[in-house]
């Protein structure tokens, strides 16, 4: 059926230059390699779960060196995850804790709101101690390579976006219903069996969630790739625990200078921490970028963007510059973006992106 309705999906399995910026991304959909949340869980590391944060942070990155020798033999074939004994306490088991530790002082996203969220306070994406989910589905609109995706909402978000496309996700407008990670665990291993190609976690933004994620994975029993479908304002902390976790980074760039971000995203240093992160989930993972192109922003936004993937991040990475654009939620509040794109606009992003020497985009 999904090859009737998105035949790309088929043909981007022969895609050269999709299949050699997301090679790992592919063997693991395709089972010939070991999704990664795995190998953590069979990664043994000793810690004690009332050690100080520092000590874990400590742990954390002398077993994330280990992590990558071990995903190197694993890959190459030189052990095999069946020969490896199930550990007293895993790597993915470290993730948990120190992410438990980070919602009683929430820093997952840029803002650092500092708040208790098991003590029922909220911050700025008024996420909670329990997981909300607004919706979860095999989805048909995605990247070709993703198709069908096992895609799950959450709700609320790190950012204010005017334009929100999924304002009543991220703004809470929708009551959701809550997960435990028993319930949660079950279903990405019932999107998986019934073929889909990934575990597309999404909200919102998945960002505020990280914990019920990490804890989530503990019990999925299926390999299937985690794709982090993030908006890319999350804190450097976020970044380490996603290290090891994430197979794909399918991650937004919205804006190419902080000015914009502030005022259609209500964000502090966009710039900065956007690129940071997408640096960090190439070094850690494979890149999938989305670049919405808005409205009045080709040249403010869109070529520093694109010109920057060329030049930091090479120019075979695949990047998705998307002109779904419709004003939505509050884009009414902002002069520039209460139209649709032209198509002089449409075809001005295409020649930015060859101009920046990208050759592995799509449209």
């Amino acid at each position: 059926m999904w090859l009737t309705l998105r035949p790309d999906a088929a043909t981007v399995l022969k895609d050269k230059n999709a299949r050699k910026s997301l090679s790992r991304y592919f063997e693991v959909m395709q089972n010939s390699k070991i999704a990664k949340f795995l190998i953590a869980r069979k990664l043994a590391t000793k810690f004690k779960s009332n050690d100080p944060i520092e000590t874990l942070w400590k742990i954390h990155s002398q077993v994330l060196k280990e992590f990558t020798e071990l995903q190197y033999k694993l890959d190459n074939h030189l052990t095999s995850l069946e020969e490896l004994k199930i550990p007293a306490q895993s790597f993915l088991d470290l993730k948990v804790t120190i992410a438990n530790r980070i919602v009683e002082s929430c820093h997952f996203c840029a803002r650092r709101c500092n708040v208790n969220r098991k003590e029922g306070i909220l911050g700025y994406c008024k996420c909670g101690s329990k997981i909300t989910v607004s919706a979860m589905f095999e989805h048909m609109g995605e990247e070709p390579e993703l198709v069908p995706s096992g895609t799950i909402f959450t709700l609320g978000c790190t950012l204010r976006c005017s334009h929100c496309q999924n304002w009543t996700i991220s703004q809470w407008v929708e009551s959701g219903k809550i997960y435990s990670s028993d319930q949660l665990a079950k279903s990405v291993e019932n999107l998986r069996n019934r073929g889909c190609r990934n575990a597309n976690l999404v909200g919102g933004d998945p960002t505020p969630w990280l914990a019920q994620w990490l804890e989530t994975f503990k019990k999925v029993n299926v390999n299937v790739p985690v794709v982090w479908n993030s908006n890319a304002y999350y804190s450097e902390e976020t970044a380490k625990l996603l290290a090891g976790f994430v197979d794909l980074y399918l991650l937004d760039f919205k804006y190419g200078n902080n000015e914009c971000a502030k005022r259609i995203s209500d964000t502090q240093n966009y710039w900065e921490i956007c690129t940071r992160n997408h640096i960090h989930g190439k070094e850690y993972g494979e890149l999938l970028i989305r670049v919405l192109v808005l409205p009045n922003h080709l040249n403010c936004c869109v070529e520093a963007i694109l010109r920057w993937i060329g030049k930091k991040l090479g120019y075979a990475t695949r990047t998705n510059i998307m002109f779904q654009y419709r004003p939505e939620w509050r884009a009414h509040e902002i002069p520039d973006l209460q139209r649709r794109l032209t198509r002089a606009e449409r075809e001005k992003a295409i020649l930015l992106a060859k101009k920046a020497g990208l050759y592995n985009f799509i449209t």
